[in-house]
C-alpha cells in the first residue's frame, strides 16, 4: 500500500460533484472506487426478503493487505459471477453495494465522505477512517460455503 496522493491526472476537478454518473469518463468512473474492498466480500441474500448480509469471507481474488483485486482486469474470467458495476446497471445493483460505497452514495444523491480518497487526496484515508476491510477478512477457500452464515457481519457496512 502507498500513503501517496490520489492520482488525479486525466480527471476533471471535483468531477463527482458536477458530472452525473453516466457522464463520467472510464478513468473517472474507476477513480470513484475508494479501495475499501467491501464489494469483494461474499454476501448472502435472503430469498424471501432479498435482504443482503455481508460476511467476513472475501473473494479469493481480494488481497487482504491492500483491499484490491489481484486480477482486476481479468476477474470475470476467474470469477464468472463477479459483478462489473457500470453506470447503466448501478440502479439494479446499488441495493447490495456497501452503504459507504461512492457509487451507491452518488447514485442516491449523497456526497462523498471526507475520508474518501478523492476528497482527502490520500489513498490511505479510507483505511485510517476504519471503513475498509483491511486486516479482517478470511479467504473464501478457507471456509466451506455452508458455514458462511457463521461469518455474517452484524450492523451496517
Amino acid at each position: 500500500m502507498t500513503d501517496g496522493p490520489v492520482r488525479r491526472k486525466g480527471l476533471r476537478d471535483r468531477f463527482w460533484e458536477r458530472v452525473p454518473l453516466d457522464g463520467l469518463s472510464p478513468k473517472e468512473w474507476e477513480a470513484l472506487c475508494d479501495g475499501c474492498g467491501k464489494c469483494c466480500l461474499n454476501k448472502l441474500e435472503d430469498p424471501d426478503t432479498n435482504e443482503i448480509a455481508f460476511t467476513r469471507i472475501a473473494c479469493r481474488l481480494l488481497d487482504g493487505g491492500t483491499c484490491r483485486c489481484t486480477q482486476y482486469r481479468i476477474r470475470r474470467q476467474l470469477v464468472p459471477d463477479c459483478v462489473v458495476l457500470t453506470p447503466s446497471n448501478i440502479g439494479e445493483i446499488a441495493y447490495w453495494m456497501p452503504e459507504t460505497c461512492a457509487y451507491r452514495l452518488l447514485w442516491e444523491g449523497q456526497e462523498l465522505p471526507d475520508w474518501h480518497p478523492l476528497v482527502s487526496g490520500r489513498e490511505e484515508s479510507v483505511h485510517e477512517a476504519g471503513v475498509s476491510v483491511l486486516g479482517w477478512t478470511m479467504p473464501e477457500f478457507e471456509v466451506p460455503e455452508e458455514d458462511w452464515e457463521d461469518y455474517v457481519i452484524e450492523g451496517p457496512i
